[in-house]
């Protein structure tokens, strides 16, 4: 058990440093459509919820691997967790700028830290507790549907308000013509 809460606690801080960095890596690399496919695009909600998903999911498949024998339900506790985490991000922005009526840096900041922090923590309660263990197949495959979503959606998003550009004066950000895939 305390091998676990290590693993979680690492796993945390492993997740908030490769998902910052993974926010700049899109423009660092000349914006590759290859790096956009697992980062951020542009500034929408829809985009910022890879900065958890992608790093989380990298964590969960070295975790999965590693403790598989000795945590038999850790894939999908894992799962849960990467699902969970990804959905509290639009979550809680749109919470708190509705009721604010606008986005503000510091709290958008914060909305990443207390996502990570409850999607390891929900992991590591449902590890120990075995509640999850009939619903491993179903996990991992929303998981890979929301897989397939992120990387369809970078450059074929739709115009609904989750694909939208918060900080842009016209309501959408279109990237698409930007960023195609060829």
């Amino acid at each position: 058990m305390k091998h676990l809460r290590r693993c979680t606690i690492i796993g945390i801080i492993f997740v908030l440093v490769t998902g910052t960095l993974s926010h700049f890596l899109y423009d660092w690399s000349g914006q590759n459509p290859v790096v956009g496919l697992f980062t951020p695009v542009n500034e929408s909600v829809w985009e910022h919820m890879k900065l958890l998903f992608f790093p989380m999911l990298l964590y969960s498949l070295i975790m999965i691997l590693k403790y598989r024998r000795q945590y038999p339900h850790i894939a999908s506790a894992l799962f849960f967790g990467i699902l969970t985490g990804t959905i509290l991000i639009p979550i809680f922005y749109y919470a708190y700028t509705s009721v604010l009526g606008t986005n503000y840096l510091f709290l958008d900041i914060g909305i990443f830290i207390l996502s990570i922090v409850i999607s390891f923590w929900l992991t590591y309660k449902l590890t120990l507790s075995h509640r999850l263990e009939n619903h491993t197949f179903v996990l991992g495959l929303a998981v890979g549907v929301l897989l397939l979503c992120f990387l369809w959606f970078s450059y074929h998003a739709p115009h609904t308000v989750i694909f939208q550009d918060p900080t842009a004066d016209n309501c959408f950000h279109d990237r698409q013509s930007e960023n195609r895939l060829i």
